[in-house]
């Protein structure tokens, strides 16, 4: 697919998908949402992206759903009925949810309404000090979406969730940190290199099929009714993973004090219990 509204370029095997429409605040729209889901399912496939930053381009990270077409914006009663109309926002959070590759955002200016849920279902969120957030659902008469009343309150909490969604005020980067909904907030000139920094430590140290399953533990083990869900996955993984070879590489490294030099790859060698969850249709 050739890209209009991200570009996508890869570097030391960090992906940087960059949101790029700078005249409209990178605002969110169809286009925008298809070429997004297809940077992740080509990411996936490419063994050479290790870790990958969504940002923005311009003074914004995503200014949220491209207002342009008026009150009717939001209104798909034409095109679709309400057992069909799937949310754009949320097709891009579960894609990245599924990612074999860990996500950081770095958020860069505004991030407002998709233009943070999308952020969600990645793994890192950090912000410049020029970042400013909303969940300003309720102040446009729609609700929170992009399957953030799945993930708002499992990164942050329920009340801290409540108050920034039943409010809808954009609020600074200081309070996204106090909150737990960022895990650091820099300077806009260090916000790229500190992400960068981060992955390429996960691009150079670590198995990629090690940090691929651990993703997916960690995010498919927040539904878990009891922690036996986790050690029958976490016996299978750590079986499987011990006699393959990166295992016997990351040992060897070790004592041998070198760099390791991990094979494996997330698309041909995933163990055969991968994918342990069903599949979810739309329904």
């Amino acid at each position: 697919m050739a890209y209009e509204q991200i570009l996508y370029e890869v570097d030391g095997g960090v992906l940087t998908i960059t949101l790029n429409r700078p005249e409209k605040l990178n605002a969110f729209t169809p286009t925008m949402m298809r070429e997004l889901i297809d940077a992740f399912d080509r990411a996936d496939t490419d063994d050479a992206v290790r870790a990958v930053i969504v940002t923005g381009a311009g003074r914004a990270f995503c200014a949220g759903a491209d207002l342009s077409g008026g009150g009717g914006t939001f209104d798909n009663t034409a095109r679709d009925t309400l057992e069909t109309h799937r949310d754009g926002g949320g097709l891009v959070a579960l894609r990245i949810y599924e990612a074999k590759k860990p996500v950081i955002a770095a958020i860069n200016g505004p991030a407002v309404g998709v233009g943070i849920t999308m952020t969600l279902p990645m793994d890192v969120r950090l912000t410049s000090t020029a970042a400013r957030i909303g969940f300003v659902f309720a102040r446009r008469g729609i609700i929170p979406e992009a399957c953030s009343s799945w993930f708002l309150p499992r990164v942050v909490g329920i009340s801290r969730a409540a108050e920034w969604t039943f409010t809808g005020r954009v609020f600074p980067a200081e309070e996204a940190l106090a909150g737990g909904l960022v895990s650091r907030v820099v300077a806009p000139e260090a916000l790229l290199d500190t992400a960068r920094g981060l992955a390429r430590e996960i691009a150079e140290h670590t198995s990629a099929v090690s940090v691929a399953l651990a993703r997916q533990l960690f995010w498919r083990m927040l539904g878990a009714d009891h922690p036996m869900e986790a050690h029958k996955v976490d016996s299978k993984a750590i079986y499987w993973m011990g006699g393959a070879a990166d295992a016997r590489e990351g040992v060897a490294a070790f004592l041998e004090k070198r760099p390791a030099r991990f094979t494996l790859r997330p698309s041909a060698d995933m163990p055969p219990f991968y994918p342990w969850w069903p599949q979810r249709p739309f329904k």
